[in-house]
């Protein structure tokens, strides 16, 4: 925990480190071109720090188009270059300011190699092909965005001098810089993310309202089926017992099929042939590790919000399928399905009104676990039922059940 709390003001600390490099970088760059300083010291380190002050609000929203784009005029004016733009880990220009914008395929070639390569690159005067008139562009120099160790995004500068190594020193202490404040936002989110998965957790634990029919259901076969009454009972004394247990934030995908099935036995005591359902499981996927609690949300969700409110009831079924390194779960009904653009509005709210609840703290805690790319991907429509997969890394450094 404690490494935790420390690491907003070590990566603080750190970008302010960086930003005096860049006061040094910067002043070299302009040494090498005018072979004097542009004014005394202590007004240069001002104007630098006061001009990456400008750019860090933007950069802490992340890397994207907006952010970019506001940005990189004030990174530009620390480099003193032709132009300055980013990229995103795919090589996509992100944002552009300055001029020879026709060398945006020489950039998007450069990025392609630095991301490839996890490389600076540079592509002198004599490999720069241009047949536009007045173009004075005589190097380009690409170095990478990084966050936790993985590249993002570059960072190319266009120069009409010589791209030798003090531009090459300076524009990668620039990208240090940038990268130091996209860990920042990435830091807040995963905070803000974090603090709306603990409160969903307190909620979707286990549901008040399955609790309440799950004894209403039990109460009325007493008398007139003691022996189901006590199974059930029974049933629900394992459900509780797994559901609050303080064994760790990880379980196995056996553990949580266990659970399921206890659960589905509760349900079915109330909703009779209403309720049926299909497991397709794998045998060599069982033991695969996963957020504690991650199915049975999904399966609640099925029955309170596809099947219920049907007539005739329906299916659910469950897949688990070997795929490489990953598993693939699906949780499907075949209920009254509903709006995908309510279900978005649903999930944003869902920790203050409690819709679809379940859903969302899963999804943020796979997202937690195992990065953005493991959220569910949720396929509904009105009276087409709804589809819920999500994949789960065989292996990940630091989860285990």
């Amino acid at each position: 925990m404690a490494e935790v709390l420390a690491s907003p003001l070590v990566l603080v600390l750190a970008a302010v480190i960086v930003a005096l490099v860049i006061v040094i970088a910067v002043l070299l760059v302009r040494r090498s071109r005018r072979h004097t300083f542009a004014s005394p010291l202590e007004r240069a380190t001002f104007s630098t720090l006061h001009t990456v002050a400008l750019a860090a609000p933007a950069l802490r929203d992340g890397l994207n188009p907006n952010s970019a784009n506001y940005a990189l005029p004030y990174l530009r004016t620390l480099l003193d270059t032709s132009a300055l733009t980013m990229t995103d880990a795919r090589g996509e220009v992100l944002a552009w300011d300055g001029e020879a914008d026709q060398h945006k395929p020489d950039v998007v070639a450069l990025a392609d190699q630095v991301i490839t390569t996890g490389r600076q690159q540079v592509l002198s005067h004599g490999s720069i092909a241009c047949h536009y008139p007045n173009c004075d562009i005589r190097g380009i120099v690409a170095v990478p965005l990084e966050s936790d160790g993985t590249i993002i995004g570059t960072l190319a500068a266009l120069t009409n001098a010589t791209a030798g190594p003090v531009l090459l020193r300076a524009t990668a202490e620039v990208a240090r810089y940038v990268s130091s404040q996209l860990e920042l936002a990435e830091l807040d989110e995963s905070r803000a993310r974090l603090n709306r998965a603990e409160v969903r957790a307190l909620r979707a634990q286990i549901s008040p309202h399955f609790v309440y029919n799950a004894l209403t259901t039990i109460a009325s076969f007493i008398r007139t089926d003691p022996v189901r009454a006590r199974d059930l009972l029974i049933e629900f004394a394992d459900f509780t017992r797994y559901s609050f247990r303080s064994a760790g934030e990880y379980t196995t995908l056996s553990d949580e099929l266990t659970n399921i099935e206890r659960y589905i036995a509760l349900e079915k005591a109330r909703f009779g042939n209403r309720l049926n359902i299909k497991l397709q499981i794998a045998p060599e996927v069982l033991n695969v590790v996963l957020p504690f609690l991650a199915l049975q949300p999904l399966v609640e969700n099925a029955v309170r919000h596809g099947l219920a409110s049907k007539p005739n009831g329906g299916t659910i079924t469950i897949t688990a399928e070997n795929a490489g390194a990953e598993c693939v779960i699906i949780v499907e009904d075949d209920g009254v399905g509903m709006d995908p653009a309510r279900l978005t509005e649903d999930l944003d709210d869902a920790h203050l009104s409690g819709a679809h609840v379940g859903l969302g703290n899963v999804d943020d805690r796979m997202r937690s676990a195992f990065g953005d790319d493991f959220g569910l991907v949720v396929d509904t429509a009105v009276g087409a039922g709804m589809k819920i997969t999500l994949r789960v890394p065989k292996f990940r450094a630091g989860i285990r059940a």
